[in-house]
């Protein structure tokens, strides 16, 4: 491959149009930015050694970092990536917070709790939704008919809604 041959640039493209999104959301799915930052990496050299770009390029680099991301989880034994209260405790003690601040860490805490609530795809819609994949593209990664991620994205609002109810419910 030359710099400047049609794969270079369209790599060079998926990679400045991506890689943010990706990490944002490997990072909040593993609560791990260094995990997060090189799963991103292994997934965008796996598609330059690929040479070539799949039929949809942003499905599949979604899929790669997921893929990457469950083969990640599975060989660690450390702690899952998501805070503890106790390790907001903890943060907590540690900086001297003012109230903004201290509110602002129990609402992530809250987001992390509620979030672990979910199941692995309402958790993952969610999260890709938020980071403005389209439905084509969350369709392609999760294995979805493209007709359902309205109605699955609707039932993983409500059961965040849910789950975000009992994290501010829950004794701290």
């Amino acid at each position: 491959m030359t710099a400047d041959s049609p794969f270079e640039r369209e790599f060079r493209r998926l990679f400045d149009a991506h890689h943010p999104r990706l990490f944002r959301y490997l990072d909040r799915l593993s609560g791990e930015p260094d995990l997060a930052n090189d799963l991103v990496q292994e997934t965008f050299v796996r598609l330059y050694r690929r040479g070539s770009l799949p039929d949809s390029p942003e499905a599949w680099l979604i899929t790669v970092a997921m893929n990457l991301f469950r083969n990640a989880k599975a060989k660690r034994t450390r702690r899952r990536g998501l805070l503890t209260r106790a390790r907001a405790q903890a943060v907590l003690a540690d900086a001297p917070a003012t109230d903004d601040a201290a509110g602002a860490t129990d609402e992530r805490l809250r987001v992390r709790v509620a979030l672990e609530r979910l199941r692995d795809r309402e958790r993952q819609l969610l999260l890709l939704h938020t980071e403005g994949y389209r439905y084509s593209e969350i369709a392609g990664a999760l294995d979805l008919n493209e007709a359902s991620v309205g109605t699955l994205l609707a039932r993983a609002r409500r059961a965040f809604r849910e789950a975000w109810e009992e994290a501010s419910h829950a004794p701290r």
